[in-house]
C-alpha cells in the first residue's frame, strides 16, 4: 500500500506505524524508544489478515476475485470455528483483521464476530459493497470500536452499477457511506482501478471531494476470480491516473484537507512517485526514499505482510491468491501455520518470503524485475500478479509500467 498523501505532501497519516515504521512526529521506530504497536522492521511485522467470513454476495461484481454470487455455500467456518480463529489471532498478536466476503454484513454472526474480536483487542476493519449497512449496523461499528469500514466504489451512476451487477448498487453503497458518517464512524472509499473506469478517475476525485470523503484507497486491477475477464490499466493509462492522483493529493494538501489518499497491490506507484520527486527538486524525495526503503514493498507483503484465510478455513498468502494454499485454521492455528512451525507450510513460506537480502532475492527472478535498480524498494511489485502471468512465483509483475528507463536509472548518492 502507497500512500500517496504521506510520500508527496509530507503530512502524517493514521497508519503510519505500520507501512513506514513512524511514530507520530515522523520517528522511525528504531529510533524511538519502544512501543508494542510498532515493529521494528517491515520484515518484522505481523500480518494483516484478509477474513473472508462468507462467499456470498447479493451483487455480481465483474471483477469479483472470489466468484461469489448470491446463494449459500457449504463448508463455510461454524461459529465454534470463528471463535478459536480470533482467539489464536488476538494471541498472536495480528496487526488487522479485515473482514470480506462475498459481503461480509450477510454473515448471520456478524455481530458476534466484531464484538469478539473488538473485545479482543483485535483492530477490525470492514470491505463491504455498502448496500446492506442499516443505521442499527452503523452504530454497532461505532460502539464495538470497528476501525475502518471500506465501500467499494467503481464508479460515478450507472458506470458503478454496471461494475455490481445490480441497478441501484450505486445509491445503496452511497447511502451505507452517509448512515456510517453520521453514526461517526470512520468510512473511505475503496476502487480497483481497470480500463473500464479509468477514464471516469476525474469524476470520481470530484464526486470524493464535494462529498467531503476523507479516505480513498485505489487498488490496481489483480486479474482472478472474475477478474480475469476484466482489462488492467496500459502503461500510459497507470501513470496518468497516478500523475492525476498526485495532482489531487497536492492540491487537497495545500487547501488544508487533510484527505488520505492510497494506491494498493502495485509497489511500483512508490517508484513512479519518487523518481517523480527527484526530477521535480521536490525535498521530500530523500525522506520517500526512507520510507521505502524501510517499507520493502513486494517483498514483505503476500506471504509475510498480508495472509487470508477463505470461507473454507484454508490459508493463503492473500486474498488474491487462493491456489496457493499452506494450511487450514479447521485442523491448526493460523499462528502455527504462518510461523512456518507447520512441516507442510514451511517450505512453501521459505521460497514465497525468500531471503532478507534483496540481492538475493532479486537473482531468483527472471524478466524485467531481475534487473531493475529499485527492486529493493519495490520488492518485485505484486508477487501474486507476477505469479499468475508467468506460471511461477519468480515472474516479473506485468502491472509494472515504469519505462526501461527508469528502472535502470539509478538513484543519486546525494540521497544517501
Amino acid at each position: 500500500m502507497i500512500n500517496i498523501t504521506r510520500l508527496w505532501t509530507g503530512a502524517e497519516q493514521p497508519a503510519d506505524h505500520l507501512r513506514y515504521g513512524l511514530r507520530h512526529g515522523g520517528i522511525h521506530s528504531a529510533q524511538a524508544s519502544t512501543a508494542a504497536c510498532i515493529p521494528a522492521s517491515s520484515r518484522a511485522r505481523k500480518p494483516i489478515v484478509v477474513w473472508n467470513i462468507t462467499r456470498t454476495c447479493n451483487l455480481r461484481c465483474i471483477h469479483c476475485y472470489a466468484d461469489s454470487h448470491a446463494e449459500k455455500y457449504p463448508g463455510e467456518l461454524t461459529w465454534e470455528q470463528c471463535c478459536a480463529v480470533i482467539d489464536d489471532l488476538a494471541a498472536y498478536g495480528a496487526s488487522a483483521l479485515l473482514l470480506s466476503g462475498g459481503e461480509p454484513l450477510l454473515h448471520p454472526r456478524l455481530p458476534d464476530i466484531l464484538e469478539r474480536a473488538t473485545t479482543k483487542g483485535l483492530k477490525v476493519t470492514i470491505s463491504t459493497n455498502g448496500t446492506r449497512i442499516t443505521p442499527d449496523y452503523a452504530r454497532l461499528f461505532k460502539q464495538l470500536g470497528v476501525a475502518y469500514v471500506g465501500i467499494s466504489l467503481d464508479g460515478i451512476g450507472e458506470i458503478h452499477d454496471q461494475f455490481r451487477g445490480v441497478k441501484g448498487a450505486f445509491e445503496g453503497a452511497i447511502r451505507g457511506f452517509r448512515l456510517c458518517e453520521d453514526a461517526g464512524q470512520k468510512t473511505g472509499l475503496r476502487l480497483t482501478l481497470t480500463r473500464n473506469n479509468v477514464q471516469s478517475m476525474e469524476q470520481i476525485l470530484d464526486f470524493i471531494e464535494s462529498q467531503n470523503i476523507q479516505r480513498v484507497c485505489f487498488y490496481h486491477l489483480v486479474p482472478t476470480g472474475r477478474g480475469v475477464d476484466v482489462a488492467s490499466l496500459k502503461p500510459e493509462e497507470a501513470r496518468a491516473a497516478m500523475d492525476m492522483l498526485i495532482a489531487r493529493a497536492e492540491a487537497w494538501h495545500a487547501g488544508g484537507q487533510t484527505r488520505e489518499l492510497l494506491t494498493v497491490t502495485q509497489p511500483a506507484d512508490g517508484i513512479y512517485l519518487l523518481l517523480r520527486q527527484l526530477r521535480e527538486g521536490n525535498p521530500l524525495a530523500a525522506q520517500t526514499l526512507r520510507l521505502l526503503q524501510w517499507n520493502g514493498g513486494g517483498a514483505n507483503s503476500s506471504g509475510r505482510g498480508i495472509a487470508n484465510i477463505d470461507t473454507q478455513g484454508n490459508i493463503h498468502p492473500d486474498q488474491f491468491w487462493q491456489g496457493v494454499t499452506l494450511g487450514n485454521v479447521k485442523t491448526e492455528r493460523f499462528s502455527t501455520v504462518w510461523e512456518a512451525a507447520h512441516a507442510p507450510s514451511a517450505a512453501r513460506l521459505a521460497e514465497l518470503r525468500g531471503s532478507d537480502d534483496p540481492a538475493e532475492r532479486q537473482k531468483k527472478l527472471s524478466g524485467r524485475c531481475a534487473s531493475c535498480k529499485h527492486f529493493h524498494l519495490c520488492g518485485g511489485g505484486f508477487r501474486t500478479r507476477a505469479a499468475f502471468a508467468n506460471g511461477h512465483w519468480y515472474g516479473s509483475d506485468p502491472g509494472c509500467y515504469l519505462t526501461d528507463e527508469e528502472i535502470h536509472t539509478d538513484l543519486p548518492d546525494s540521497l544517501a
